[in-house]
């Protein structure tokens, strides 16, 4: 049994720690199972920094170095076709069906005759459906004999599409975590500070600073939350296209002395900010998941976000690890983080649930996910 599963960017460490396991499993079932990636990273991830190797853990073939845009849409589709006709294999994995060099990789498994599924990340949240798309997406995932989705959500956007229960497969998302990451200590380090003094409430955002984050909403919502809590203290971490705007807002709002833009960090360094932080807030009025939640609940520290988050139905459990908000809705979102703050008194019990939660999806889960959808694909089996 032969499967080819292809990647876009090598960059991506939580696919890495997947693909790892996916390749020691696959040695113990006596399959070989190859990996694909496309190129090494995107423009927009260059200044977060270069490709991590320790977290793959398998052989793969790169077939263009720097970044995906460096490469034409003719090229990358002309070097994934000659990839597939050079090795022969009983299933081709996809990476998506957006580009065009996706398109070329179906058409090819069809004149070949090689089964054929798909990753899919979508969701109708952060999807608008238009009309012309939809009818393309309704043939591609037609053409393909199984999909691999990564939560409920993604799961109902392949289905608005006519794909067939039957043949999708979930995989659960995964966190790339430090090398070393242990969540017993992790809860130790919280029952030994339970008994300290309260802390000031501390927000904490990680991700991109872009439009679509939804950021300008968590400062006018701090701004609230500043009435109620006025020691609170907002942790901002990231770099993008929208820091001098975000800048000017926090100015204009007059917070900047309970507001820092922290800049980029790694997740070592985000660790420590997890764990004495009251929550993270995520407001993105588009994410196909929200990989920053699993990295949230796997240090013990709950979350509030926006409902046009993928990852909400299946990580965002109502007082539990979390709340979520309607995406947009400033006072909601206030709301929300003053309620966590209340939750967050608990913090063993809160921390408690949230790696209980987090334990689930685990790499190990996702390639015995993967590796089993594949299998059956390729038996056939409904």
């Amino acid at each position: 049994m032969r499967i080819s599963i292809y990647h876009n960017i090598l960059w991506a460490k939580y696919k890495g720690v997947v693909f790892s396991r996916v390749h020691s499993l696959s040695r113990t079932r006596g399959i070989a199972t190859s990996f694909i990636q496309v190129a090494e990273t995107e423009t927009a991830r260059v200044a977060l920094g270069g490709v991590d190797l320790s977290y793959h853990n398998y052989p793969f073939r790169l077939l263009f170095k720097g970044a995906y845009s460096d490469s034409s849409r003719l090229e990358r589709s002309v070097a994934l076709a000659k990839d597939l006709f050079r090795h022969p294999c009983d299933l081709v994995v996809i990476p998506g069906y957006h580009r065009a060099e996706h398109w070329a990789m179906l058409f090819v498994c069809i004149l070949l005759r090689r089964k054929r599924a798909v990753f899919c990340d979508s969701t109708s949240y952060d999807h608008p459906n238009i009309l012309y798309k939809g009818f393309a997406k309704r043939w591609f995932f037609g053409l393909c004999d199984g999909y691999f989705c990564y939560g409920i959500r993604s799961k109902q956007y392949l289905m608005s599409y006519g794909a067939r229960e039957s043949k999708i497969h979930y995989r659960c998302q995964v966190a790339a975590l430090p090398h070393g990451y242990n969540p017993a200590k992790i809860l130790l380090r919280y029952e030994a500070k339970q008994n300290d003094p309260p802390q000031a409430p501390r927000f904490l955002y990680v991700g991109r600073l872009s439009p679509e984050k939804g950021i300008d909403d968590l400062l006018k919502a701090f701004c609230i939350v500043l009435a109620s809590l006025p020691t609170a203290q907002l942790d901002i971490v990231g770099a993008g296209p929208s820091t001098a705007e975000l800048t000017s807002l926090i100015a204009e709002l007059g917070i900047g002395d309970s507001v820092a833009l922290l800049g980029s960090k790694s997740l070592e360094d985000i660790a420590s900010l997890f764990e004495n932080s009251t929550a993270l807030v995520l407001p993105s009025h588009s994410e196909p998941w929200g990989l920053v939640v699993n990295e949230a609940l796997s240090y013990g520290c709950p979350v509030v976000v926006s409902n046009s988050c993928g990852c909400v139905p299946d990580l965002v459990l109502q007082d539990i690890t979390g709340l979520s908000f309607d995406a947009g809705d400033v006072d909601a979102l206030a709301k929300s983080m003053v309620s966590v703050q209340q939750m967050s008194a608990n913090r063993v019990t809160m921390a408690r649930q949230c790696l209980e939660t987090i334990a689930a999806f685990s790499p190990e889960r996702a390639a015995t996910q993967l590796l089993d959808g594949c299998m059956r694909m390729i038996e056939n089996e409904e």
